[in-house]
């Protein structure tokens, strides 16, 4: 029996390939709370890296089957997690308990409210935590159904796309990359968190 930590992204890509992909992509981008503790950049990255030929550890995943979990996980996910917030409105954002829900909720409100559906859903996708509330913070705020599902279908593929096909290139031009994918991890990590960070300083610097 295989030892599966959910939250590792070489355990996950080793245990169940593509699939694995599908499954907490669509997890990540709309389901609350669980889509918190759950790989995105991170699985998205490794994924594409072991598309390569290159790659010599690992399972090999076969390039077009990530790019398609990946793209329809993100695209389902964000549409499940409009839903979900269309549906529970404001007290489901109000009755949780989670200060990153919270949290997350108000960056979501304040980037709609910023910079419209469109550029707020495809900037969305890329910073970690909110990406996975945007999309019901959407639904409760009251996003009109076609621009939300025209826009997160825009963001949904263009960011899983990008990471995977990131990935993919790197290994494709890098022998055996693939042996330092923990040391790849913690760089994906960093400059996903850096729109975050830029978001905060600009809030600082216009209170």
């Amino acid at each position: 029996m295989i030892a599966v930590n959910p939250t590792d992204s070489a355990s996950l890509l080793a245990a169940f390939g593509a699939l694995a992909v599908l499954v907490v992509i669509f997890a990540e981008s709309g389901l609350l709370v669980v889509g918190f503790f759950l790989p995105g950049d991170t699985l998205l990255f490794p994924a594409g890296v072991l598309c390569a030929a290159n790659a010599d550890r690992g399972p090999r995943l076969e390039l077009w089957q990530v790019l398609v979990c990946a793209a329809v996980g993100a695209v389902a996910g964000g549409q499940v997690g409009y839903l979900i917030g269309r549906h529970g409105g404001r007290p489901l954002l109000a009755r949780t308990s989670s200060r990153r829900v919270k949290s997350g909720a108000a960056r979501a409100e304040r980037l709609l409210a910023r910079y419209g559906y469109g550029k707020a859903l495809v900037i969305g996708r890329f910073v970690p935590v909110l990406r996975t509330v945007l999309h019901p913070a959407a639904g409760a705020l009251g996003v009109p159904v076609r621009p939300f599902t025209l826009w997160q279908t825009v963001g949904g593929v263009l960011w899983s796309q990008t990471f995977v096909l990131a990935g993919f290139a790197l290994g494709s031009s890098v022998s055996h990359v693939d042996r330092y994918l923990l040391p790849l991890v913690g760089v994906i990590v960093v400059l996903s968190l850096l729109p975050a960070l830029a978001e905060a300083r600009r809030e600082r610097r216009g209170r």
